[in-house]
Formats: C-alpha cells, structure tokens, sequence
C-alpha cells in the first residue's frame, strides 16, 4: 500500500515509525513532515491544512490510505472531502471533529450524555464572564471554545488570574476566533492520565494508558505546552478504573454522538482526571496525542496499518474478534527536547548533534517533531524538537534509558524536564 501521513511533529514520526513496520507497506509519503521523518518517508512540500493540494497528491500518486495526524485539517473537515472523492483516510469527520475544535460542543454532549466532567457554564460576553467570576469560589479553570494549539486553558488560582486570562482570550483575541466564546468550569483535583481508543461508532478498542507532563519545569511549574514529555502504562489507572473510563466517559460520548447522527472512526483521546469521585473527563482530542503517541505506538505489537483500515471501512469487528490489539508488557518513557524560550519566543535552525549515538541505545528511538534537515545536518525548527523514547521493564528502567539518550544530545538552548515519569515510580 502506498501511505500518507499528514503532519510533521513527533506524534506523526511515531506515527510513520510504525507503519513503516507493517506488512502492509510499500511507500510511505508524509505532508510535510519534518528532518526525521525524511529518513522513512518522502517528505513532500503541502501544509497538513491544505485539503486541495493533498486531495491532488492523492489522486496523483494513488494513495491507498491517508492518516491524518494534526486536528486542525480534521476539524477544517479534510475527511469529508477525502470521502466525497472515494479516497480512504483515517480520522473523525467535521462534525465528529467538534469533540475537539469546540468545547462548548464537547461539554454540551456529556452534560446531555451524562458523561462525568467538571460543572460549567459558557459565556460569550466579557462582563458576564467577568461578574460570574467574581461571584463564584476559586480555583477555576477558563477555557477559551476553539483550537488553541493546547495553549488555550487557563487553570486561574485567583479572581485577578481567572479575569485576566478571560481579557487575554475574549478581548485581546490571543487564541483569534477560538476565544470568542469561553467556558469557565470547577477545577478538578487529582492525577490526570490519557485514554485512546480505536472506534469506528459500533466498536471500541482501547489502546494502554498513557500520561503526559504539560508544564514547561519540573514538578509541573510554569506555563502549560503543548507536552514536555509522557509515560506508559499510568499506574494510576488500575483495570477497574479502566473499565469505568471506558463505560461512563468513552462509550456514552461515542453513542451520545451516534444519537445525534454523528458518526464516529478514528481514535478518540480522552483527558480524565482521577478525583475523589471518581474519573471525570476534562477534554476530547480527536487525534493521537503528542507526545503520548511516542509512548503507546513503541508498545504495539499489532499491525497498526490493519487497525487503521478497519476503522476507515467501519469494520472493527475484523479486529475485536480476534482478542483486539497485542501489547509489550513493557514500560515506555519521552522526554521531549525543547528549544530555549518554548512556548514563548525561540530561535531556530540550531544544529543537533548526538542522535546516532543516542539511537545506539538498545530500545531506543529519537522521535523528530520541530526538525528539518539541511545538508548532512538536522536542524531544530520548532518549539519542541525531539521526544526521545526509550523502552524498560519497569518504568524506572525505562526512565534511565530514556535520560541516557537524552545525554547524548545536544543543540543550542536545549531544555528538557528531569522529572518526566517520577510520579509513576
């Protein structure tokens, strides 16, 4: 099969790492992927946003299967226009998408489905979000409704705080349309894991658990990134736990969606949190995360390209009924390797040396996500550079080699957290 990913971060390099794996695979192509990814795939020069111009390429070059990586194609409704034109693709449609590209929508369907998630209220005027605030306890948490590249949450301790982040999203039009409308909601209190799952509307197989580390420094200070790193398995999430997560907050949305003639295909990510009543779903992405997907995919046995074209055809059941995915037991830990100043102001184009010698590594693989290559070198291009993996019996295994890999890297300005997977030993 001739593939195409669509995307060019770290979470689309595992995402080529693994299809490059499958029986399945006779070329892969990647729009526009990154330095990394060049070494698997056929960098080709389209933005993940450019639906044209990708259809055309398809076309062109009789792509058997394209995987979306990114949400903002997904919610710009790439999908739909793929299967208007008979093209397969893997990913949620338009409508589906809004799980993610709004949440108000999100909220909306599981206060209708009764999915647990922290109580809300929206608001699309300033002064009324302003006095609601100051009439209500804190902490609480401002989210701005539209796609904010996983910038746009504001987990306000103070009045001052919770006003100033609704200013910054509503008036100053930080997030542009995406804070035009906000929700001001409970914060909750607890560990927060990631649950993924494959589902084409009729069947779901969930993927192993994952948690990532939003914060910039460590032990979760400084502003929220779009991942400083990630760990899987979360021990937080015990079997019994699981089963809840998929019972009251995966499967009620996907069914409340069918109820609102939304279907379903592609992977669904659920942010939970653990509170003291249990799980509570703080958001819906529609998409793999990043870098939680360099986590899970380098734990699959199975054969990710046979998953995808199950969910594309609606055909899961092929899957479920042989026992579903094979997993390695194993624990696997990413550090992501950022560019001085993320996520505010960072230079580019800094030279990075020491990825052979980290690959040299035994079950380890440097991911690529801001990288480009120039020449003979790979360049950092972007906020987060590298998600540097590595695989261990145990998650404290894991960790040393993960940071052992991490050692060997260097480039100008390099940052990266040293406490990614703490919480789980």
């Amino acid at each position: 099969m001739r593939i195409l990913v669509v995307g060019s971060g770290g979470r689309e390099h595992a995402l080529v790492w693994k299809i490059f794996q499958s029986k399945l695979t006779d070329q892969i192509f990647c729009a526009p992927g990154n330095g990394g990814i060049s070494g698997l795939a056929e960098c080709v020069d389209i933005k993940a946003d450019d639906i044209e111009g990708l259809l055309q390429f398809c076309r062109k070059e009789k792509i058997d299967l394209t995987v979306v990586g990114p949400e903002a194609p997904l919610a710009a409704g790439i999908v739909d226009e793929f299967r208007k034109a008979k093209l397969r693709i893997f990913g949620p449609e338009k409508k589906a998408a809004q799980l993610e590209a709004s949440k108000v929508f999100s909220k909306q369907i599981m206060a209708k489905y009764n999915v647990p998630t922290a109580c809300f209220k929206v608001f699309d005027d300033v002064s009324l979000a302003i006095k609601h605030i100051e009439n209500r306890s804190m902490p609480c948490v401002v989210k701005a409704d539209g796609l904010a590249a996983g910038k746009g949450v504001v987990v306000a301790k103070s009045v001052s705080e919770a006003v100033e982040a609704v200013k910054m999203m509503m008036e100053e039009r930080v997030f542009g349309d995406a804070g035009k409308r906000v929700i001001i909601e409970d914060c909750l209190d607890g560990q927060e894991a990631s649950i993924l799952v494959f589902t084409d509307s009729k069947e779901v197989i969930p993927l192993v658990s994952s948690q990532d580390h939003k914060r910039i420094f460590d032990n979760d200070v400084g502003p929220n990134t779009g991942g400083m790193g990630a760990y899987s398995p979360a021990p937080v999430v015990t079997v019994e736990l699981f089963e809840e997560i998929i019972e009251k907050i995966v499967n009620r949305t996907i069914d409340g969606l069918a109820k609102e003639g939304i279907e379903y295909r592609g992977v669904l990510y659920a942010g939970v949190m653990f509170t003291k009543d249990g799980p509570q779903a703080l958001e819906f992405n529609v998409r793999f995360g990043d870098p939680e997907t360099e986590v899970i995919l380098p734990r699959l046995k199975s054969d990710l390209v046979e998953v995808m074209l199950a969910v594309s055809e609606g055909k899961l059941n092929k899957i479920s009924k042989f026992g579903g995915l094979s997993w390695d037991s194993r624990a696997c830990v990413c550090v992501v390797c950022s560019s001085g100043g993320y996520p505010g102001e960072y230079d580019k184009g800094k030279e990075i040396s020491g990825l052979a010698d980290a690959e040299k590594i035994k079950d380890v693989v440097v991911f690529h996500a801001g990288t480009k290559r120039v020449g003979d070198k790979i360049v950092s291009n972007g906020g987060r550079v590298l998600g540097v993996t590595g695989v261990g019996d145990t998650i404290k295994a894991a960790i040393d080699k993960t940071y052992q890999a991490v050692g060997k890297i260097k480039f100008d300005g390099m940052h990266y957290r040293r406490d990614i997977g703490k919480k789980a030993v």
